[in-house]
């Protein structure tokens, strides 16, 4: 028994028309699919929604759902906003510096190229509040995630003893953070 891959991932949005512009616009998503029932097909429960799929390439499915009748969306206020993200495969770097400046000339606020080692991404928020990022393989990849896999499991019993970072692969991020630690 073993997962296949993700079928998709769906989040909420405040106004699904709006979302699958901005998604169309910004990142050149195709709108490919929309449900909209006035009671939960799971649970049954009478709550109208409108819920839209969005092709995320290579069988990948973002999809959001506009709920009218709930209260106003937020997010959980302890966790901070740079933690929950969807992060979305890019090509190269050219693309994603491409993807940057298309955002920004549509007046997306993005911050990045950020230097993971592994990998570099960008990352914006969508009209919902959803932190996005945008990321390519570095052409090294595939060796550093050796390197690091390495030390995976030191890595988590270390931190799950001690709640402090492990040092076994502090050398992924040291280009990006420099003399910050």
């Amino acid at each position: 028994m073993k997962i296949q891959q993700i079928h998709h991932v769906a989040y909420r949005c405040r106004d699904a028309k709006e979302t699958v512009e901005w998604y169309k616009k910004n990142l050149n998503m195709d709108y490919t699919l929309a449900f909209a029932e006035n009671f939960v097909p799971s649970t049954h429960e009478p709550d109208p929604y409108m819920h839209v799929f969005l092709d995320a390439g290579n069988g990948n499915v973002l999809a959001f759902f506009e709920l009218p009748t709930k209260p106003e969306m937020g997010r959980d206020p302890n966790t901070p906003a740079w933690v929950q993200h969807l992060a979305l495969k890019v090509a190269d770097r050219e693309t994603l510096v491409a993807y940057k400046e298309h955002l920004e000339s549509n007046g997306v606020e993005v911050l990045g190229v950020t230097d993971h080692s592994v990998f570099h991404s960008i990352y914006f928020f969508d009209p919902n509040g959803h932190r996005i990022e945008l990321a390519y393989d570095d052409p090294e990849a595939a060796r550093m995630a050796g390197e690091a896999a390495k030390v995976k499991d030191a890595m988590l019993e270390e931190w799950s003893r001690t709640k402090r970072a492990p040092r076994h692969a502090e050398w992924l991020h040291r280009k990006e953070l420099g003399e910050v630690k």
